[in-house]
């Protein structure tokens, strides 16, 4: 799992990175509220961990412009010296998954971080269908109907397209598309992920007027967007 570290303290960012590292994750250290924004926003992330005091940004802040401004589902955990019960009120009703006080527990944390992933994972596992606008997405039967008529599509482009609409409004990078649909390391030609892309757009109609449009972000990827209307 890629995870982004929000932590100003660097004795206690190496000692999390150190951490998950060794349980097999992989974790990116910011030392600021802005340098964290900044690429959350270029870049793909399946957990973030914030603290909540630092020189620029309040976590809180932080967390607020992920979902108001981004409208990211994206699994967040608190990790902070503030302990009062007003204090995880806050954290919890402005979006935080979880809350851990520093010094956390090291096997606390880790288990904390997987239960995150494993409840992300279950509740994409439990869908049957994704129904969004005019799109209707059956997982069983690897159909999706739009407006509604059959959409023949590729196992990949099938693949594709519902890992975006269970991401709408999270970019996507390449290099992340290449390792959770196509299962394969990044050191290959972008353009793999480039043609299937522009494939989906042609062949499931997605364009403002149907309520959907694939923005690219560029040099880094793609990103499913709601248009409103």
């Amino acid at each position: 799992m890629k995870i982004a570290l929000l932590e100003d303290e660097l004795s206690q960012a190496e000692t999390v990175v150190d951490l998950l590292t060794t349980y097999g994750h992989e974790c990116e250290h910011f030392a600021t509220g802005k340098s964290f924004l900044y690429s959350v926003l270029h870049n793909s992330y399946d957990l973030l961990i914030l603290d909540w005091q630092l020189p620029d940004i309040e976590g809180t802040e932080v967390l607020r412009q992920i979902r108001s401004e981004m409208n990211w589902r994206i699994p967040v955990l608190f990790l902070t010296q503030r302990d009062s019960e007003a204090d995880i009120i806050t954290a919890l009703d402005a979006g935080a998954d979880d809350y851990l006080v520093k010094p956390a527990r090291q096997g606390e944390l880790v288990a904390r971080v997987n239960a995150l992933s494993r409840r992300v994972g279950g509740e994409q596992a439990e869908q049957e269908e994704i129904e969004v606008g005019p799109y209707q997405i059956n997982l069983g039967k690897r159909t999706i109907i739009s407006s509604g008529e059959d959409v023949s599509l590729t196992d990949k482009d099938f693949d594709l397209a519902v890992f975006m609409f269970q991401n709408i409004g999270r970019l996507l990078s390449r290099d992340f598309l290449l390792e959770r649909v196509w299962g394969i390391s990044s050191n290959i030609n972008t353009r793999t992920v480039d043609t299937h892309v522009s494939r989906l757009r042609r062949k499931l109609n997605i364009k403002p007027e149907n309520g959907f449009r694939i923005k690219t972000i560029y040099q880094h990827g793609y990103r499913l967007e709601r248009v409103s209307e």
